[in-house]
């Protein structure tokens, strides 16, 4: 348990922040599992549409500091290739 006020403080912060980057990765993922499913239906304008809609969203984790650059630029790529690929 926290001994000072400003670990207390630091505390507080902690939980809030936590729970905010939890509903973001959430977020993230939701979109990234349209994009799935709409590969894993066949349809290459919907996989597209949906990576539209991912691809901004994902970025935005980055720039929170929830997920890193590269691991984002991973996934997008790898995603886009496989839409490609339908």
């Amino acid at each position: 348990m926290a001994n000072h006020k400003s670990a207390e403080k630091r505390i507080r912060q902690t939980e809030r922040r936590t729970e905010v980057n939890g509903a973001r990765k959430s977020r993230i993922r939701t979109f990234v599992k349209k994009v799935e499913i709409a590969i894993g239906s066949g349809d290459k304008a919907a996989a597209a549409e949906a990576f539209k809609l991912a691809q901004p969203e994902m970025m935005r984790g980055v720039s929170k500091g929830v997920l890193h650059q590269n691991t984002v630029s991973r996934k997008l790529s790898r995603l886009s290739a496989r839409i490609k690929a339908l």
